[in-house]
């Protein structure tokens, strides 16, 4: 509920600025400042998408998705970052131009716009901040890149009203744009590896067979599957060969399997004498197969 609430209270924020910097850009005549309330707008744009799914991966389990909805938080974060890595491409590639063809610049209404934008802004990176959904980090990746461009926009309308050198601007907006590309980057690596089911971080498979197999009664443990559904619980399943009370060593293999941060856990119990078909341990499947073939000869 907290990181909805946040996400909310920076979608609000966002807006509002955007609809005062229209009115703000109308008023100075100022196409700078309409161009970032266009630029604003979609933000909001991106926030309010955010907020829709971080609410909708709240939603329990059903027959349609019988895993949760973890995974619409995670989208939002993809959606979001997008947005931003397309954004600071943008404003790379105007700042070039304005680097070439210097425009001509209203420093009084810069430095007042950009003193409002920094602290709305502000605002709205302090109620993003905690939280660890990957969507909410992708939103406060947003507000930061805001932040960060209205203070360099303050710093450098403060200069450029001493010494009239117009470059400095988009020099600026460079360097915010590559801070903001590298961190989104990050951002980005994270949810296509939970999207491609990459076996989470800080958590190791051979950590968890050795922790298994030290188990008494446990012969082998194959085929252990990890997951996330949304960057926080993992996932496991896994297929345990064992002899004795398989109650009772199931019970010590999730113990054991909770150390490790996993929420969820599908055990198959196989005796040591069965088959499993599609056991990765190719060994033991020649065995299994050498096996029926002296059985079926035998008889």
């Amino acid at each position: 509920m907290k990181t909805e609430k946040n996400i909310l209270v920076a979608f609000v924020l966002n807006l509002s600025f955007a609809l005062l910097e229209f009115f703000g850009g109308i008023f100075t005549g100022s196409v700078a400042i309409i161009s970032d309330a266009v630029h604003d707008m979609g933000d909001a744009a991106s926030i309010g998408i955010a907020y829709a799914l971080e609410k909708k991966s709240k939603q329990q389990p059903d027959e349609n998705y019988t895993y949760g909805y973890g995974r619409f938080s995670v989208l939002g974060g993809l959606i979001t970052t997008l947005i931003l890595l397309c954004g600071s491409v943008a404003v790379c590639c105007n700042a070039v131009s304005r680097i070439i063809n210097p425009a001509e610049i209203n420093y009084d209404g810069m430095i007042i716009f950009a003193l409002i934008g920094a602290v709305v802004n502000f605002a709205a990176a302090y109620f993003t901040r905690e939280g660890d959904s990957i969507n909410q980090k992708a939103v406060n990746l947003h507000m930061l890149e805001d932040v960060s461009g209205w203070v360099v926009v303050l710093i450098g309308a403060v200069i450029m009203r001493f010494t009239d050198w117009a470059v400095i601007d988009p020099i600026m907006s460079i360097g915010v744009a590559v801070f903001i590309l590298i961190n989104a980057g990050k951002n980005l690596k994270e949810v296509l590896y939970i999207f491609l089911e990459k076996t989470p971080d800080g958590v190791s498979v051979s950590g968890i067979k050795a922790l298994i197999c030290e188990i008494e009664g446990v012969v082998e443990v194959h085929h252990i599957h990890l997951r996330s559904i949304d960057g926080h619980g993992i996932y496991a399943t896994m297929h345990i060969v064992a002899q004795g009370d398989f109650h009772e060593i199931k019970h010590k293999v999730r113990h054991g399997l909770s150390e490790f941060g996993i929420v969820h856990s599908v055990i198959e119990s196989e005796s040591p004498d069965e088959c499993c078909d599609s056991k990765v341990c190719v060994i033991k499947k020649k065995e299994c197969l050498d096996s029926h073939l002296h059985h079926h000869h035998s008889h």
